[in-house]
């Protein structure tokens, strides 16, 4: 089969790659019918490369059409209509019956001390060839895979893979009061059905995004919109009684704009051979964090920082003095996609389209343009916010 594969920093290819077979009685493969590039699918293109080995299949946002089950799986035939959320998870340990299906007890990565397996992600998450290819296997696919009708078009459905319960556990964590306001920062793909989903539920939603498109896409829904500045806390305190916003919701992560020595991190470790950039990653601080730190001085005293932008520094400096002294609450974690699904389900089926989930795919490519894609999502570059696969 054809499939998108890691050659390099900043550097993918459609190569040949042998099809997936049935390993396990609880697999199923897939005929990918579309897939999305994710914003963290970036990290591997620039920062975790050292994680990443030559030839890996990229992708975790999928969803397709069931062709072979195993022995075990009774819940899929041959022909179902299947979105396949990122994290892959037994639904049968303590940690998935407890609805963190991101810590499977079965696929966590031990040997990395990690969650639960990723499809796509690096031997961080367990090495498992993902979903920017034709076929796909998905393991435990008898408690992994949501079954949807054949009525409504893919986009419909396709971001429950990731992105839309993502966005919702973060406005969730954010425990933003009835009536309350909460801030975004970053109007990518989580941030803007963050913003939308705080809109849904309610809440006075702020959304914080240098890129002009981006603010312009939100506020299609309902959301204010700031620039990103220096002062952008003394602005959130003007726009709230001088407070602060109640919660503030970090839909960024490692590679925030404006973080010069983050930056310088993340280029040195990448010049060091593999072993030594590991080490580098996992032990020195070398997430960009500009926008964590405005979060938490944004925030209102009493209030709530919710992270659902990815971050990989294990010594990341932290302002514990105004953690402590703001009584702030930090929030966060990869999301635990089955835990929301029958919250999400009716809303993304719902005619009126509550969170917009029609309204955010700006490229839409085959896979043979996943390369020059991947490039310009990286660069956002031709109003690029969401680019969707077709294999």
């Amino acid at each position: 089969m054809r499939a998108l594969t890691w050659q390099g920093k900043r550097s993918v290819s459609v190569e040949e790659v042998p099809d997936p077979i049935i390993q396990e009685p609880t697999d199923t493969i897939i005929k990918i019918t579309s897939t999305a590039i994710c914003g963290s699918d970036l990290h591997l293109y620039e920062v975790l490369g050292p994680y990443m080995s030559k030839g890996d299949v990229l992708g975790h946002e999928p969803m397709g059409i069931v062709q072979e089950v195993g022995s075990a799986v009774t819940n899929l035939a041959a022909g179902d209509r299947v979105v396949i959320p990122f994290n892959i998870a037994c639904g049968k340990c303590l940690m998935c019956s407890l609805n963190l299906q991101s810590q499977c007890e079965t696929t966590q990565v031990r040997e990395k001390a990690l969650g639960a397996r990723i499809f796509g992600y690096s031997e961080l998450y367990g090495s498992v060839p993902g979903g920017q290819a034709e076929y796909l296997r998905v393991p435990f696919a008898d408690y992994g895979p949501i079954k949807v009708g054949h009525d409504l078009p893919d986009v419909r459905y396709l971001y429950l893979s990731d992105i839309v319960p993502t966005a919702w556990q973060g406005v969730q964590y954010a425990g933003v009061p009835d009536g309350g306001t909460l801030a975004v920062f970053g109007l990518g793909p989580v941030g803007q059905f963050a913003a939308r989903a705080g809109v849904h539920l309610g809440y006075r939603v702020i959304g914080i995004e240098p890129v002009p498109e981006r603010r312009a896409m939100a506020e299609r829904h309902g959301v204010e919109t700031l620039d990103y500045s220096d002062t952008i806390g003394d602005e959130l305190r003007e726009m709230t009684e001088g407070r602060g916003p109640n919660s503030v919701l970090d839909a960024v992560g490692m590679e925030a704009h404006g973080s010069p020595v983050g930056a310088f991190a993340q280029q040195a470790a990448g010049l060091l051979p593999d072993p030594l950039a590991q080490k580098a990653i996992e032990k020195v601080g070398v997430d960009r964090l500009n926008v964590l730190h405005a979060a938490i001085d944004a925030v209102r005293r009493g209030g709530t920082v919710s992270v659902s932008g990815v971050y990989g520094g294990m010594a990341d400096p932290m302002p514990m003095l105004t953690l402590f002294d703001k009584q702030i609450q930090l929030r966060m974690g990869q999301c635990n996609i089955k835990r929301w699904i029958d919250d999400l389900l009716p809303l993304v089926e719902n005619p009126s389209d509550p969170l917009g989930v029609t309204d955010l795919m700006t490229h839409e490519v085959s896979l043979d343009e996943a390369p020059e894609a991947y490039e310009v999502f990286q660069k956002k570059q031709d109003n690029c916010i969401k680019v969707v696969l077709k294999p």
